[in-house]
């Protein structure tokens, strides 16, 4: 069997790792770059770390920040509108999963403009060319856009998010640097954190998980699990951590997809604006336990991972202190374990749309509409 592993082109990671960018756009000998942006880190100065620094240098740039937390179909729209006014031949996206998403989308329509309808993205896209060339910049530790080939996309009109894979999206060039994580506010830093380790998590146990990937994600909830609970009090080791930890498994997940922690979150998100990574950290645990007896000895790996001794232990308990684990870290970082927006009456429509994203079929272990339904129903 052959398996396929991409990968950004260059990826810079530290502190202080912004002050690359010029160098990267001098030797492309681009002239004006595109920023897609949200509206918060405009406002509290978060972009204003990256434009400084172009400023200095003398480079151009324009700022599009038309993006929600849950990007939507309409943004992508009017992002192509603004990119095609506004003279860049670059992009650099700055911010989490929203903005780079956005970006993404952007940048492939631009390259290829037969598929102007977003919706047409969906899935696996047979898109001709690459993306504009793109400096990912994340300023949270979760989703690892900056390096995954995968982004999201919500459709409001048909209350869904749907999910769009294309190997010609992945940024050329990802800036992890901690010091633009560092504003962020502790409920942001734990959702996103959590999301980072349900992609760890479901990589590592996901249908076409392999020897490279998995070696990626074991060491993300490693890293993770060592390093959360310090980022949420903003402690510098804790960032750093996060900072490599969620990148890492960006990596290895973008390469094997997902599970339906991740499904049943995008449906949640569409419907109730649920923020992703809350809903991940609160799927995670009731997935791991509804998919515990197909995934052999992994769990136990993912135990001693998150720091459990598991000497002693014969398979029903290694596989209960790995979810007993995950529940502690989510709870040490505040995220609830139940969400209290969910109405019985929409079960039937979650639990469908999640069955029919496109992060389900990896599943290590295959769930109906129903099993989907009753997994959803424990967080009522």
């Amino acid at each position: 069997m052959v398996n396929r592993f991409v990968s950004n082109a260059v990826s810079y990671h530290g502190n202080g790792a912004i002050k690359e960018i010029p160098g990267i756009v001098a030797a492309k000998g681009f002239k004006k770059a595109f920023i897609a942006t949200d509206p918060d880190l405009l406002k509290f100065g978060v972009t204003k770390k990256v434009t400084d620094i172009l400023d200095n240098s003398g480079m151009a740039y324009v700022i599009y920040s038309d993006i929600k937390p849950n990007p939507t179909i309409e943004n992508v729209q009017s992002g192509v509108e603004a990119y095609k006014n506004s003279g860049a031949d670059y992009m650099i996206a700055i911010g989490g999963g929203s903005s780079m998403d956005t970006g993404k989308a952007i940048g492939i329509i631009i390259n290829n403009p037969e598929f102007a309808d977003v919706r047409s993205l969906e899935g696996v896209a047979p898109t001709k060319n690459r993306t504009v060339f793109t400096i990912a910049v994340p300023t949270t530790a979760g989703t690892a856009a900056e390096a995954t080939i995968n982004y999201v996309i919500t459709d409001t009109e048909r209350k869904r998010k749907f999910v769009c894979v294309d190997t010609n999206d992945i940024p050329d060039v990802a800036v992890v640097d901690p010091d633009m994580m560092s504003t962020m506010p502790k409920g942001l830093t734990a959702a996103t954190g959590m999301d980072a380790l349900t992609h760890a998590i479901e990589g590592y146990t996901t249908k076409a998980a392999w020897a490279l990937p998995d070696c990626l994600n074991l060491e993300a909830i490693r890293l993770i699990s060592k390093s959360l609970r310090g980022a949420v009090n903003n402690e510098t080791e804790g960032r750093e951590g996060m900072a490599l930890g969620q990148f890492v498994t960006g990596m290895a997940f973008s390469n094997v997809g997902l599970g339906i922690a991740h499904s049943v979150a995008h449906t949640l998100g569409a419907v109730y604006d649920t923020p992703h990574g809350v809903a991940c950290a609160m799927m995670l645990p009731i997935v791991m336990e509804y998919n515990a007896d197909v995934t052999g000895d992994k769990y136990k790996f993912i135990a001693n991972a998150m720091g459990v001794d598991t000497t002693g232990m014969d398979q029903n308990e290694y596989r209960k202190a790995a979810v007993d684990a995950v529940r502690k870290l989510s709870r040490d970082v505040g995220i609830p374990s139940k969400l209290e927006a969910i109405k019985e009456e929409d079960l039937d429509f979650l639990a469908q749309s999640a069955h029919d994203d496109a992060c389900a079929p990896g599943n290590p272990k295959e769930a109906s509409v129903d099993d989907i339904k009753s997994l959803i129903r424990k967080l009522i």
